[in-house]
């Protein structure tokens, strides 16, 4: 078997970065070795906070002009206007290589004017989806080979423990649900398999991990998982479902050791994307990518729980086959602390041909 079935990962995730215009049709086009259209869009306005600068996540299967919010428990909110405005505003279009920004609203940061931006995107499946049955009846958009699902679903009733398909046909490993619909059971409820399916976090806040976990009825397999509790009420649902693909994307966790020679977190690639969260105890989650700053050991961090401005101080290094911590930060690295991650790839550390990847 070849260490990786994907040699350029940038088929499947890239990093964009642009300077806002809040004006309609700026195009932002990936610079990767692939073309990529994006299915799955997490945008942050990178210098300021005010209220255009949250994060922003858009997807293909629920649509462009629907919009989630990763760091607060609003609703899901629609543009409205006619059809003309609409065009103007958010995201305009997933494009082959890329995706077209309009003039901003009160909901989104895709374009504010003079605003230094990024987006972290993933391909899925072209915004094509399958039906599939369970107890509870999913629309899945999925790319097996990616290892990355995302399900929307409407629960009707039935209580605790109720399967929903997810498509991969591999184990997820990561899953983040969040309720679509209003501000009641809304966080980004977030099971990670370091975790265990008793526990969980919530992508919209700095809380340790906690039990009395929605997915806690039944381990997740390669067909389904479970949710229970604030997952089961009568709304709906979209969920973020990943699988660890060898070479282009990594699940795992590491111990702090508060010290500015932090601990190396083997991925097997040199990633492209870092998100961390203490889950031993309260600590904000953090998001590294190969684009901001793009060398050791400055890496630019967001705060993927809060709007806040992008830190410019030194925290890790990216290397050729994982990161190394070299902040003594306890949201990065407290001494015996426990942190979950999630990584995914610029290149695999050795290609399916042999071939050697480098550090930065």
């Amino acid at each position: 078997m070849a260490y990786t079935n994907i040699d350029d990962p940038s088929a499947y995730f890239q990093t964009a970065l642009w300077t806002g215009t809040n004006a309609k049709d700026k195009v932002i086009t990936n610079d990767g070795n692939s073309d990529l259209q994006p299915d799955l869009i997490w945008a942050k306005a990178r210098t300021s906070t005010s209220y255009t600068d949250n994060h922003f996540i858009v997807d293909s299967s629920r649509g462009r002009l629907k919009g989630l919010v990763p760091n607060d428990t609003s609703a899901e909110t629609t543009t409205t206007g006619n059809e003309s405005q609409q065009a103007e505003r958010d995201l305009q279009s997933f494009d082959t290589d890329g995706f077209t920004v309009g003039i901003v609203n009160s909901t989104a940061a895709l374009n504010a004017s003079s605003a230094s931006n990024v987006a972290w995107q993933w391909k899925v499946n072209g915004g094509t989806t399958t039906s599939l049955s369970s107890n509870i009846n999913s629309v899945c958009q999925v790319n097996q080979d990616a290892g990355i699902s995302i399900v929307k679903y409407t629960c009707t009733g039935g209580g605790n423990g109720q399967s929903v398909q997810h498509g991969l046909g591999l184990v997820p490993q990561v899953i983040i649900t969040k309720n679509r619909t209003d501000t009641n059971y809304s966080d980004w409820i977030t099971y990670h398999h370091i975790l265990t399916k008793d526990n969980f976090v919530k992508l919209n806040s700095n809380a340790a991990s906690a039990g009395s976990s929605p997915y806690n009825q039944a381990n997740p397999t390669s067909t389904t998982y479970n949710v229970s509790i604030d997952l089961v009420e009568q709304k709906d649902y979209v969920s973020y479902v990943f699988a660890p693909i060898q070479g282009y994307s990594k699940f795992g966790s590491y111990v702090g050791n508060g010290n500015a020679n932090g601990p190396f977190v083997y991925t097997g690639f040199k990633p492209a994307c870092i998100i961390l969260k203490k889950s031993s105890s309260t600590g904000n989650w953090r998001i590294f990518d190969n684009k901001r700053a793009g060398y050791n050991d400055d890496n630019y961090r967001l705060t993927p729980n809060e709007n806040s401005a992008e830190s410019t101080a030194t925290h890790l290094d990216i290397l050729s086959n994982g990161f190394k911590l070299r902040n003594t930060g306890a949201s990065y690295n407290g001494s015996g602390d426990t942190f979950i991650y999630m990584a995914w790839a610029e290149n695999p550390f050795t290609t399916s041909t042999g071939i050697p990847t480098t550090a930065r």
